[in-house]
């Protein structure tokens, strides 16, 4: 395997699954996606049924905290030591390039592993990977449960790139059709299509890591963002599956003094993609509240004083509208109830983002025990739906520009968790490629 520890990736050896299995039933969608609509995951068991799937691979995060939770976790990792020696996951080298087409925008991406060792998430990171959330201590031992004992890993983490320029993806993307097929097929649930070709070209894999020196030169990055010397290179700002990928860097630290420094849990599989990519749209996290046992109105007039204000609005359209005009000294967002809607504006706000002001109220408010529990939720469809029912508050955030992440993440640090989506729900990562993460003698 070839590693390159100055931009921290290694080229990775992956797994397939066999050209027998129908990959429409093989790929299912990122574990963390669809938790409040029980219905979609249903579906995904009934159409996938017994036969091979990484649906049996994974613990879809509705299960967290159900009855159900721990045999689900054994069995995943039992499904994986099974798809292992029955020959349903065949071995390859390299790089794939990856499309994912849907609603009419197609996003690009290289799979690669990424270095664990320049991967610090705790707060106030310089790390060359970099959190782009903070992150939650308490979402990881589910994670861990699974991973420590796991003989594969299956990836839903996004990482991105910023490139400008496009010299790391767009030089593989110039030559793509040269390139074999690693597979060509449509997702399940209306989810779009995907494709990825084995980048099996020297010149190209040399093309991509030339492009990522590049971005991480210390020159050529003060000057980009201008920052001083003293600033640490941010090459890849983990996009999707910060806690995914906070996972795989504790167990790495737990296992790094009993291994060797080439042992593949060193390492994690990601999916690397360009923030300035056409088909790559940040879209807004939503909240929803659940069991509520007040007003949420009157909660935010309590907690922000005479800071705060609200206004009741026709209808859904009404309160995206105001909502998504852009305010420079105030902070604004939705509220959705059985009542109606209700739009919030925030004077002299404490933290640099809407969503930050919100989740500060919102996590008072749990921690109050004014509402049972939170969930965030893609699509302002799915906001306005569970917002609207009964004991339940829905919350409304404008969208992120994409273009400020990276300079965001250097000045001020992590953003508030779940600020942005890598488009909604449906267009999350499948998974598809895995890749052992236990040494040759496990």
């Amino acid at each position: 395997m070839k590693s390159f520890p100055s931009i921290g990736i290694q080229i990775p050896d992956l797994l397939l699954p066999n050209p027998t299995i129908n990959l429409q039933k093989w790929s299912v969608i990122a574990c963390d996606q669809f938790t409040s609509q029980p219905d979609y995951w249903n579906q995904v068991a009934e159409y996938v049924g017994a036969g091979p799937s990484t649906y049996h691979m994974i613990l879809p995060e509705i299960f967290l905290g159900k009855p159900e939770e721990t045999a689900r976790v054994q069995s995943t990792q039992e499904k994986m030591r099974e798809y292992l020696k029955s020959g349903v996951l065949v071995p390859h080298e390299g790089m794939i390039y990856v499309e994912r087409y849907v609603d009419g925008l197609t996003r690009r991406g290289l799979m690669v592993a990424l270095d664990l060792e320049k991967y610090d998430f705790s707060t106030g990171s310089q790390s060359l990977i970099r959190a782009t959330e903070g992150t939650i201590l308490d979402r990881l031992p589910p994670r861990i449960k699974i991973r420590e004992h796991a003989a594969l890993e299956l990836p839903h983490i996004l990482v991105l790139i910023d490139d400008p320029e496009d010299l790391v993806i767009g030089s593989v993307e110039t030559a793509k059709f040269s390139l074999p097929l690693a597979y060509d097929f449509d997702l399940m649930q209306s989810s779009g299509h995907l494709t990825g070709r084995y980048v099996n070209d020297v010149t190209l894999e040399n093309k991509v890591i030339q492009g990522l020196e590049k971005l991480a030169d210390p020159d050529v990055f003060c000057s980009k963002y201008g920052v001083g010397k003293e600033s640490s290179a941010l090459l890849f700002a983990v996009g999707d599956g910060n806690h995914s990928l906070a996972t795989a860097k504790s167990i790495w630290e737990k296992l790094k003094p009993n291994v060797n420094m080439d042992h593949p849990g060193r390492y994690a599989l990601v999916e690397i993609e360009n923030v300035h990519d056409k088909g790559l749209a940040f879209k807004p996290i939503h909240r929803v509240l659940f069991n509520i046992k007040a007003d949420p109105a009157q909660a935010l007039h309590k907690h922000f004083g005479l800071d705060v204000s609200s206004i009741a609005v026709k209808d859904e359209n009404e309160m995206k509208d105001i909502v998504n005009t852009h305010l420079i000294k105030c902070h604004r967002f939705g509220l959705v109830t059985m009542n109606g809607f209700q739009v919030v504006t925030v004077r002299n706000p404490k933290s640099n983002l809407p969503v930050g002001t919100l989740q500060v109220f919102l996590d008072a408010w749990l921690k109050s025990g004014w509402a049972g529990q939170i969930d965030y939720v893609h699509g302002d469809n799915v906001v306005c739906e569970l917002g609207s029912k009964r004991d339940n508050a829905g919350f409304y955030l404008a969208g992120m520009p994409k273009n400020d992440l990276f300079k965001t993440v250097l000045l001020d640090g992590s953003l508030p968790r779940k600020t942005f989506s890598m488009g909604e729900a449906h267009e999350k990562r499948f998974y598809l490629e895995s890749r052992k993460i236990v040494s040759q003698d496990q």
